[in-house]
Order: C-alpha cells, then structure tokens, then sequence
C-alpha cells in the first residue's frame, strides 16, 4: 500500500544591501497522490474516452455524416463494440439521413455508471479523510 507523505522545504536568505537587511523566505511543498486517487482518475479518463468517442458516432448519425468518409468510418467502427450490446433495445427514429440513436445515449448512461460504480469500490475500505 502507497504511504501519504507531505514534504515542506524552507530556504532563507538573507541579503545585505547598504544599511538594509532583506530578507527572502521560500517555502516548496510537494504532496504525494494516493493510489485510490490515481486509479479513480484512470477510470474516469477511460469512461470519458469511451464517452466521447459514442458521443461523436451520435451526433454523426443525427446529422446524417457521411459514411464514406474516413473519418467517420473510423468513430463508427472504433464506437461500434461499445454501442453493439445496447442496439435493438429500442427503436431508433431516422428521418432522411439522419438517425437518432437511443442505444448510444444509453451506452453512455450505462458506461458511467459502471464507472462510477469502479471508482466507488476503490474507496470502500479507506478512511474517509484518504480519499
């Protein structure tokens, strides 16, 4: 288990110019992240990639992008594992080109819950006052 260290380092100095004395006090304070902190940002990073990534493959369909275009293509298929399991559960609305995914909505509404869940359990077992 990573300890909690906090450091402060004090430097003085002190000048002499004419019949003046100054003075110069410099205080460096370095701070470790706990590891509960770390890992609850890496799955919140991770969840917020997956997040936008869908949130791209949404808004492309709902203004009817071009799938031709590489671009496209790539959050399409980069996107499609994530949206797979959440297709066919309701209906989806297309008007010309355009679709409204509801399975992407609800992908990401699952996906951070699930992520909020993950950084829950990190901080099960810590003091409150760690985390």
């Amino acid at each position: 288990m990573q300890e909690d260290t906090q450091e402060t380092e004090v430097r003085e100095t002190t000048t002499r110019d004419g019949d003046t004395t100054v003075q110069r006090q410099t205080v460096a304070r370095r701070e470790e992240t706990p590891g509960v902190v770390v890992a609850q940002r890496v799955v919140w990073f991770i969840a917020g990639l997956i997040s936008i990534i869908i949130a791209l493959r949404f808004v492309f369909l709902l203004l009817g992008a071009n799938r031709g275009a590489d671009f496209t293509d790539f959050v399409y298929s980069l996107s499609a594992p994530f949206v797979g399991p959440f297709v066919g559960i309701f209906g989806e609305p297309t008007y010309g080109t355009s679709v409204f995914e509801v399975s992407s909505l609800l992908a990401i509404v699952i996906y951070l819950l699930i992520a909020w869940g993950i950084a829950k359990l990190f901080t099960i077992a810590r003091p409150k006052d760690e985390v």
